[in-house]
């Protein structure tokens, strides 16, 4: 392993190899380079990441993604359709163990760095693959887009109103689960190595990532025939566990669906014959009348302010929760607490707030030691000093456009 460098975390003694670009990869370099790892990111010359240029909201021309994204990890310049590039990289693999890449399948074996070729190099590397739909079968050609792997995962279909065309999640949902599983099978096969001494492929396909989140989703049709369709805010026959409106336009989520919660809740809402009345006494009848007792609660809700409303229900032990923005998550006492946010120093923003490392290690946690770095701000830490090229050879790699 590579010898330990001045971070923190469970993992200061891997070196990782970043290659290409955008989420599902990336994301996983992020949570590495979070507890410990070098993570050096390499990116075309002149171009970067299109992270870095991606977001909602671009202050001053600057994207808000990438300080996220790229936090933590070192940033070099490298053309990787150079043969010369080519060949920096299988340098570095000698002393490297993992390398994360997320271009289609082939594309790494074109530039003689796919898993045969490396792991002659060094055969205790572990190559991390995320793709759409994997390294094997008739698919796995296809471009494979997050959003693609969340449909063709099932995600899609049971998102969203009865009423509407099947909705997404407000985030890359598809490419995250992916980068989780591929960060995942990275520290299993670290793991494996000890007794092995040998690494091995890590493949990660979007669709299998989100398929593997589908609960029992494929054997309710299997053994039942039975198709989960989209439910809205709510589980069918599952009630109450809804979002309710205050009177300060604010809105809950009340989840007292248990008959012993429930009593609780009718009590709270001064209403404690509810939990006798025989359309709501028991889970299936509450769950027959889903609809008619959710418009009694929210009719209830509505009378009482957001503070008034949490009060009640937490005296009297409901479960519930605001459905938070990022508003309120950073005026929350629970996110200041636990320091879920916090504030980063930006080289030309000044401090930002983004979310902290997860989860929590008690005896070695990870840091946030930088956001994402500028473009090449490392080029002279990996050509230097680890590789050793000369400076009149790092000039001739310049000018041909390889670094």
């Amino acid at each position: 392993m590579h010898p330990q460098h001045d971070r923190k975390g469970p993992l200061t003694d891997l070196r990782v190899i970043e290659l290409g670009q955008l989420l599902a990869g990336p994301f996983c370099g992020q949570l590495l380079a979070d507890f410990g790892a070098e993570v050096i990111k390499f990116e075309q010359p002149g171009v970067g990441d299109p992270m870095r240029n991606w977001g909602q909201e671009k202050p001053y021309g600057k994207s808000l993604w990438w300080p996220v994204v790229g936090r933590n990890k070192k940033s070099a310049t490298l053309n990787l359709r150079q043969p010369e590039a080519q060949q920096i990289i299988r340098t570095l693999v000698k002393d490297t163990d993992i390398l994360i890449e997320n271009f289609r399948p082939g594309t790494m074996e074109r530039w003689n760095l796919g898993y045969e070729d490396l792991s002659e190099i060094n055969p205790r590397l572990v190559m991390v693959r995320v793709t759409g739909f994997g390294q094997t079968g008739p698919y796995s050609a296809r471009a494979g887009y997050g959003s693609i792997g969340e449909a063709m995962g099932g995600l899609r279909y049971i998102i969203g109103d009865p009423s509407t065309q099947p909705s997404r999640v407000g985030i890359s949902i598809g490419d995250e689960l992916a980068a989780l599983h591929a960060f995942m099978g990275a520290m299993m096969a670290i793991h494996a190595r000890e007794r092995t001494g040998r690494g091995q492929i890590v493949d990660s396909a979007i669709y299998e990532a989100v398929l593997n989140m589908m609960e029992s989703l494929v054997t309710e049709y299997d053994v039942a025939g039975y198709v989960r369709e989209r439910t809205g805010p709510i589980l069918p026959n599952v009630s109450p566990s809804n979002v309710f409106q205050t009177s300060d336009d604010k809105l809950l989520l009340i989840a007292a669906n248990q008959d012993t919660v429930f009593k609780r809740l009718a009590a709270a809402m001064d209403q404690p014959e509810l939990a006798e009345n025989e359309r709501y006494a028991t889970h299936s009848a509450r769950g027959k009348h889903q609809a008619e007792l959710d418009a009694l609660i929210n009719d209830w809700s509505r009378e009482h302010s957001l503070a008034v409303l949490e009060e009640k229900l937490e005296r009297h032990g409901i479960p519930c929760g605001l459905i938070f923005t990022a508003r309120e998550m950073l005026d929350n006492p629970h996110f200041k607490d636990r320091e879920a946010i916090v504030e980063v120093e930006h080289p030309e923003l000044g401090p930002i707030k983004m979310q902290n490392i997860a989860p929590r290690l008690s005896d070695t946690p990870g840091e946030i030691c930088h956001v994402g770095p500028a473009l090449g701000e490392h080029n002279d830490y990996v050509y230097s000093n680890i590789l050793g090229i000369p400076e009149d050879k790092q000039k001739q790699f310049y000018e041909c456009g390889i670094i």
